[in-house]
């Protein structure tokens, strides 16, 4: 499946922009600038003050001989977010208007469940259909059985072994990839995105780096970049990422643990907590065996995660609050003067 040099489909736009403008996307965001596809050519724009995302849609007033303006940024109808690394309780925005997370995880040196947990949380946070891809797949023994242990915690989401090397499991990657439609790779450096990605195309479309001797990559996407297919569909490239802060709901760690949903409806309390309480169903299950302690405890860990995010942005937004009603207020005090 070749790369294209036509833009993306529109298909999914619900929104048009207003009229006399033009339709564009976000393909790759620079410092003060955003490349955007328009009718199969790239534009440069200025975003200055502008909050983009790679996969925006956006309306561009085009006057001949002058530069492209921005005009509107369409509604995004998804967007894919992770916690800042700056140890608040903001979310940085990754993409926009995605379809399908495709979590890539190397089977080599050996696959973490419990990052395929955390970037699972992220992709149903998302509000796109996650599919877990495990990469490398020719340098593990026994890919069939790395396949069941990872579907084990990927409840809900298909499970794919490829190799960019012996091509398997790439035709059935491809075929998921329809026409109009965006995937986003998400995972770690060294898992062989940017590998996956040329193989899809057909072609070297995106620089791709060696790993270490230690066998964890090296930065090779240093941006979000988009990549337009022959058949209309749209692959996003992300940099590794190195540690997964997450964001997103409690429910979106309910579809990541769906086994643990389905055991506390039946423990004792409908309040369990599932650390002590008496007749709890969870802790049962890992005691006798049908539920891994480890399950367990990433579980725990990810919903205090959760939490403790949702707490820090209600106290966030609760200062916000006050501070833009202090502002009303010494406006008005400075009107009421005579």
């Amino acid at each position: 499946m070749a790369a294209s040099s036509g833009g993306p489909t529109v298909d999914a736009v619900t929104h048009q922009p207003a009229q006399g403008s033009v339709l564009g996307r976000v393909a790759r965001l620079d410092r003060s600038s955003a490349q955007v596809l328009v009718d199969g050519a790239t534009t440069r724009v200025p975003t200055t003050g502008t909050d983009l995302l790679v996969g925006d849609w956006v309306a561009l007033d085009m006057p001949p001989e002058e530069e492209p303006r921005l005009v509107e940024v369409l509604p995004r109808t998804s967007v894919l977010s992770r916690r800042a690394s700056d140890r608040t309780s903001s979310e940085q925005g990754l993409v926009a208007n995605l379809d399908v997370v495709l979590v890539t995880e190397p089977a080599w040196p050996g696959a973490s469940l419990g990052r395929v947990e955390r970037l699972l949380v992220l992709a149903w946070s998302s509000g796109a259909v996650p599919v877990v891809v495990v990469t490398k797949s020719d340098l593990h023994p026994d890919p069939a059985v790395l396949v069941r242990e990872v579907a084990d915690v990927a409840p809900g989401a298909q499970v794919l072994a490829v190799s960019a090397v012996t091509g398997q499991g790439l035709d059935e990657l491809s075929s998921l990839l329809g026409p109009g439609q965006t995937f986003v790779l998400l995972g770690p450096s060294g898992a062989g995105k940017s590998t996956l990605v040329n193989a899809l195309a057909g072609g070297a479309v995106l620089d791709t780096g060696g790993v270490r001797g230690d066998g964890k990559g090296r930065h090779t996407t240093t941006r979000r970049q988009l990549v337009t297919l022959s058949n209309g569909s749209v692959l996003v490239d992300t940099p590794g990422l190195r540690a997964v802060g997450v964001v997103g709901a409690a429910d979106a760690v309910d579809e990541v643990f769906g086994e643990i949903a389905e055991l506390a409806v039946h423990c004792r309390f409908a309040d369990c907590a599932h650390e002590r309480e008496p007749g709890c169903e969870v802790t049962g299950a890992v005691e006798d065996g049908r539920l891994p302690a480890r399950r367990l405890a990433s579980w725990r860990k990810l919903q205090r995660e959760v939490a403790y995010q949702r707490q820090r942005g209600d106290a966030r937004a609760a200062r916000e609050e006050k501070a833009r009603w202090k502002s009303i207020s010494k406006s008005m005090r400075g009107h009421s003067r005579p």
